[in-house]
């Protein structure tokens, strides 16, 4: 069958209850709840894609969603994940040293060198505005090491069935870590299990007190549909680096369903965005989503919360 053409409808009822279990569904809540969608009428520009019906654990829309590509900064679900399974001390004060400065890309980090934070800021800006040098922060100074983390976050997504995903830092900057649009979709039903995660990937904007200076910097989500609160969104994480496109995982309720959206390597400031509106659009009506449309909402929905958000350097965190 066709990328373009949906309709597959069974299969996935066990991964849904493994991988989404507070949305599990019998099989006869998925029997009463599908509903027939063309596929032909989305078009999405990603050059990957999954949609995928939470509750009853049906993949609803799939384009090349078993291409194996770089997922950037979408990596950084995985580095939450291990973080957070290690149970260290979410007080205990992290510090940023020269060993988290980025030389594989050289992006830019407002967080300088010599800034201390708790474990748990420094997961909530590697999340939320996905601050490399936080993400980096915390795999140092995980039990072993970076090494150590990395190899933990191998043996998790294999844990998980991710079997076409190889990590090879915390971060996303390399592009060795890659994934297929399937395994990261296990990766978000695997990440929903965190409340942490999802309170912090959906937090619109956050203050931060910096020590040892004491100074406050803001911080913003890197989606702009979390920050225009349009969307009741549940998880995301957002990606960019040359290799991978842009990328958007969100888990949201559309259309009364939770709704896994998975876009992998778009291309475009807007593009993913846009892409998520057409999947939006096509859940809610059946029916695809004029482009024309589809760029209003996306370029008035890229709005700011308290902060600027202007990021510098030649790899934007995204």
């Amino acid at each position: 069958m066709k990328d373009s053409l949906l309709i597959v409808l069974a299969g996935f009822i066990g991964l849904a209850g493994a991988a989404f279990p507070a949305f599990a569904a019998t099989p006869a809540d998925a029997a009463r709840s599908i509903v027939l969608l063309d596929g032909s009428k989305l078009k999405l520009a990603s050059a990957s894609a999954l949609v995928f019906d939470a509750g009853t654990g049906h993949a609803i829309y799939s384009k090349a969603a078993d291409a194996v590509t770089p997922i950037a900064s979408v990596t950084k679900l995985m580095t939450a994940m291990v973080v957070l399974d290690a149970s260290s001390p979410m007080d205990e004060t992290l510090a940023v040293d020269v060993g988290d400065i980025d030389m594989l890309k050289g992006s830019h980090s407002r967080l300088r060198l010599g800034t201390e934070l708790s474990r748990r800021e420094m997961l909530r800006l590697a999340l939320m505005s996905s601050e490399n040098r936080a993400a980096s922060s915390l795999a140092r100074n995980y039990p072993g090491g970076t090494a150590a983390f990395v190899e933990a976050m191998n043996r998790k997504a294999q844990s998980l069935g991710m079997f076409s995903t190889h990590f090879s830092d915390p971060t996303g900057l390399s592009s060795e870590n890659v994934s297929t649009a399937n395994d990261v979709a296990k990766m978000v039903g695997a990440a929903a299990g965190y409340q942490l995660i999802k309170d912090f990937t959906t937090t619109s904007s956050h203050y931060v007190e910096m020590q040892p200076s004491g100074g406050l910097l803001g911080f913003n989500n890197t989606n702009s549909l979390v920050r225009a609160g349009q969307w009741d969104i549940q998880l995301s994480k957002t990606g960019f680096i040359r290799e991978a496109g842009k990328c958007l995982v969100m888990l949201a309720n559309i259309a009364s369903k939770p709704v896994v959206i998975v876009l992998l390597d778009s291309y475009g400031r807007l593009t993913r965005v846009g892409d998520a509106n057409r999947v939006k659009h096509w859940l809610e009506t059946g029916e695809s989503l004029p482009l024309e449309a589809v760029a209003k909402r996306a370029k008035g929905r890229h709005a700011t919360g308290p902060v600027s958000g202007r990021l510098g350097g030649k790899v934007r965190r995204v």
